[in-house]
């Protein structure tokens, strides 16, 4: 008898963490990295920089088209969850073709496709699509690069 109930409870706990990894899958989970010349600055649970763009207006996006080809959006299928270091009260999200949107601080969020992997940031700075990109900081505010942080990227 003993066996059976620590089976049912042990088939429980997996349904119960099955079902929690499904609801964290969901949405988009944000973290703070600290990686890198920039200091902290918000990626996705990928450990993916996420951009904001100086043409984005009133929380809408500017970036359609081409721009999304270099600058994807960052899309959720549900809603964004916050991480370690970064304020759930910032997140939020925006309708645009193809689904939603994750936004921080009311700025759309964006990838770069010139950023290799986890902790790279090519895109800090750069000059595209009529606006710059900046990386995100935790309290919603672009970084701006220093002298001594400049990219010395070919975009």
């Amino acid at each position: 008898m003993i066996g059976r109930v620590a089976l049912i409870a042990s088939v429980s706990l997996a349904v119960l963490f099955a079902a929690g990894a499904v609801a964290l899958a969901a949405g988009e989970k944000l973290v703070t990295q600290s990686k890198g010349p920039y200091g902290a600055y918000v990626s996705a649970d990928n450990g993916r920089a996420v951009y904001m763009f100086t043409a984005d207006h009133n929380g809408m996006s500017a970036c359609h088209g081409a721009c999304t080809q270099v600058w994807p959006p960052v899309m959720t299928k549900g809603a964004p969850i916050a991480g370690p270091g970064v304020d759930s009260a910032e997140l939020g999200t925006i309708g645009r073709k193809g689904g939603t949107q994750i936004t921080y601080a009311g700025k759309p969020l964006y990838y770069f496709v010139g950023d290799k992997g986890p902790g790279t940031t090519a895109g800090e700075g750069l000059a595209h699509f009529g606006g710059k990109w900046y990386l995100v900081t935790p309290t919603g505010n672009e970084i701006e690069k220093t002298a001594a942080a400049k990219s010395t990227g070919s975009w």
